[in-house]
């Protein structure tokens, strides 16, 4: 069962924009700053017993300029990746890494602690630990065998 969604209203119109960025830039040859788009960082989550752990590929993002946060159960991850010429424009033969704001939304299930959220930052990947509520947590239930049971067995 899966307890965290994607919601993401406006992608197919972001893909769509992104072939006539693309296609018009190769029409009319124009700089490569124009290549700067609007990008998804890729995301895993998984799930187990007791937590979701959602992991956000981020390279070059600063940890300030991100903005994490839950609101109305939607989990929201935002942030830039800011495009630093490293030299004359000129010299640039191709930029094909995505550059500029990005914003990845996700639906929360009521069996996750949405107060408890862990986020940690490291070389390059945002990880969100997000704990389940104690009444979502699969319970064991342990069969004792009675003596009429034991009896009934025998029978």
């Amino acid at each position: 069962m899966s307890t965290l969604s994607r919601w993401e209203p406006f992608r197919e119109q972001v893909a769509l924009e992104s072939q006539f960025n693309r296609m018009f830039n190769e029409l009319f040859n124009r700089s490569q700053e124009s290549n700067l788009s609007a990008w998804a960082p890729a995301v895993d989550i998984l799930e187990n017993e007791h937590e979701l752990v959602v992991e956000a590929d981020l390279p070059d993002v600063k940890p300030e300029e991100l903005d994490v946060r839950v609101e109305n159960n939607i989990l929201t991850i935002r942030g830039e990746r800011k495009f630093e010429k490293k030299g004359d424009e000129k010299n640039y033969l191709r930029v094909e890494r995505s550059y500029g704001s990005f914003s990845r939304s996700f639906s929360l299930a009521n069996t996750v602690n949405s107060e408890a959220i862990k986020a940690d930052y490291k070389d390059g990947v945002l990880t969100l630990t997000i704990p389940k509520r104690e009444e979502a947590k699969p319970k064991q239930i342990k069969v004792n065998v009675g003596k009429q049971a034991a009896a009934a067995a025998v029978r």
